[in-house]
């Protein structure tokens, strides 16, 4: 262990770290202790208090600590394994935005922070956790679908599908890094193996948001996407009234495209156009 021994710990102390670090688990809480050690909750918090106080444990949000990596030289180090700690932090939550994307190999681009879905409501969208960026979304819960259950380590995370990856960009194009990134996120998904045009108008059923299938049907064009005359029609017919921003984030300015109600308000590449 750290050091080679439990420096300054009671038996309590010793019996909570070495349990949790032998399961793996990314992140601990009263109940847990509790289970593990069973006590008054005034007493597991105070057990919790002064693991943290001696460098065993991290805060990272009221009520919820992670062990201090065992190699680690300092009492705040950047969090291992922040995927499956998302579950934990958001839960119920999946991966999606860019951070599904790069999961999926749908990107190139390295981003600094984890996107996250989550039926829980948040005060703040962004927020730093452990020393780790976070950007979340808050999801109805008749959004909640479309993920795959992915192994790191001992731990399971619910990951986005590439199809409802890309849904989740083109409701929210920031959440994929942006208009510009969106569009290249799309372009890449038409061109690998897990395109699934079915699935993918499937659920933009599913999700029930004509934005969506605006810019969806758009792309799908411009980027010669390998879809039938009936599936652009279909994403035509379920586009919403008055115009929509291809970036939501971008430009005032920009052409509109009258088919899908959409202005074209970010440059497109030549081969886009």
């Amino acid at each position: 262990m750290k050091s080679q021994e439990f420096a300054g710990l009671s038996a309590q102390e010793r019996k909570i770290i070495s349990h949790f670090s032998a399961l793996e688990q990314n992140s601990l809480n009263t109940d847990d202790v509790i289970k593990v050690h069973p006590c008054k909750r005034e007493t597991a918090n105070q057990l919790l208090s002064r693991l943290t106080k001696k460098g065993w444990l991290q805060r990272l949000k009221h009520g919820l600590y992670t062990i201090v990596p065992l190699s680690s030289s300092t009492g705040t180090p950047a969090i291992e394994n922040v995927l499956p700690l998302a579950m934990d932090l958001f839960r119920p939550a999946f991966i999606s935005g860019w951070s599904a994307a790069e999961h999926w190999n749908l990107t190139e681009q390295i981003f600094n922070s984890v996107s996250v879905a989550t039926l829980a409501h948040q005060r703040k969208n962004d927020q730093a956790i452990g020393n780790i960026q976070y950007r979340t979304r808050t999801l109805k819960k008749d959004q909640f679908f479309g993920t795959k259950t992915v192994w790191f380590g001992s731990r399971t995370v619910e990951i986005a599908d590439p199809s409802r990856t890309i849904i989740d960009i083109l409701d929210l194009p920031r959440f994929g890094g942006g208009g510009r990134h969106m569009v290249d996120i799309i372009s890449q998904y038409w061109r690998s193996n897990m395109c699934n045009p079915d699935l993918l108008l499937d659920y933009a059923l599913r999700y029930k948001h004509g934005a969506v299938f605006k810019r969806l049907g758009f792309l799908a064009e411009k980027l010669n996407a390998p879809v039938s005359k009936e599936w652009l029609q279909s994403c035509q017919n379920h586009i919403s009234k008055g115009i929509s921003n291809l970036d939501p984030d971008g430009s005032k300015s920009g052409n509109i495209i009258s088919k899908w109600n959409l202005k074209i308000n970010l440059p497109l590449n030549d081969n886009e156009k």
